[in-house]
Parts: C-alpha cells; sequence; structure tokens
C-alpha cells in the first residue's frame, strides 16, 4: 500500500547535508494479523533547483553575445549570500547577487565575446546559506564570422 508523506522543510533543512539525501524509515503495523509489524525504508534525493540557460540561435566568432541565466531558490523561506560561478573559455567570474524570497525565480544577463570557433561549454553553479553546487551547463556552438 502506498501513503503519501508531507515532511515540510522546517523539519530537514537544518539536518541536510550536500548528498541531498533524505531516509526515511516507517514502522507498520499488519492489519489482520496480531503482533506482525513490517519495517519500511526508504531514501530520498532530493531534486536540484534548475539554472535555466537561454542563448540566441546563432553564435558567432568576435562578435558579443549575450546570454540570460536563471536561477530559483525552491524553499519555502528566503536564502541569503547567493552566489553565481560562471565558468567559460577557461575563466570564472564570481557574480554576488541579492537574496531570494521564498520560491522566487530570478535572472542575469551574462555577456561574452567568443574568440575560436567550435564548441565551447558554459558552466554555472549557483550556491548560497541555504544549499550549495546547484550546476547547469550548455554547450555554445561558434560559427565563423
Amino acid at each position: 500500500k502506498h501513503i503519501r508523506l508531507k515532511i515540510p522543510y522546517s523539519y530537514y533543512g537544518k539536518y541536510l547535508t550536500t548528498d541531498k539525501r533524505i531516509q526515511v524509515t516507517a514502522l507498520c503495523e499488519v492489519m489482520h494479523m496480531h503482533g506482525v509489524k513490517l519495517l519500511v525504508e526508504k531514501t530520498i534525493i532530493l531534486e536540484d533547483t534548475n539554472i535555466i540557460i537561454k542563448m540566441p540561435r546563432r553564435v558567432v566568432v568576435n562578435k558579443a553575445v549575450t546570454l540570460e541565466i536563471s536561477y530559483a531558490n525552491p524553499l519555502p523561506e528566503p536564502v541569503n549570500r547567493c552566489v553565481l560561478l560562471v565558468t567559460l573559455m577557461n575563466q570564472q567570474v564570481k557574480i554576488h547577487l541579492a537574496r531570494l524570497a521564498p520560491r522566487e525565480r530570478s535572472k542575469i544577463y551574462f555577456e561574452f565575446t567568443p574568440r575560436k570557433t567550435g564548441p565551447l561549454q558554459l558552466q554555472v553553479d549557483f550556491s548560497c546559506d541555504k544549499f550549495s553546487h546547484v550546476k547547469g551547463f550548455v554547450t555554445i556552438a561558434v560559427a565563423p564570422a
């Protein structure tokens, strides 16, 4: 039998580790079988908040391009000390962001100029005081001029 169980963030938030796993254990008494009990365990892996990276259809070498990077707070409480670490062309840019209200989504615009043709990988790492290392990435195909 499946039993739905809602566990509020306030119950587990302060105990959450970087592996984002919650171990749920229940002791069930089997009906119509006096004294028979069943131990059930379930490991839940929490999903990361998604990072969305939007870019133009065509990216051309030596021409500036602007990307839209959107990030979110999935929690029912505000988060502070928000930071985006953007890695592109072997360089990292650390961007300090404003606090996010509960369940708020925000975005920034990131501009760069590709210096060679071919594939480039953009990586984004979002961290704050309540969770860390939420990652997103996109491969950008840079066309010749």
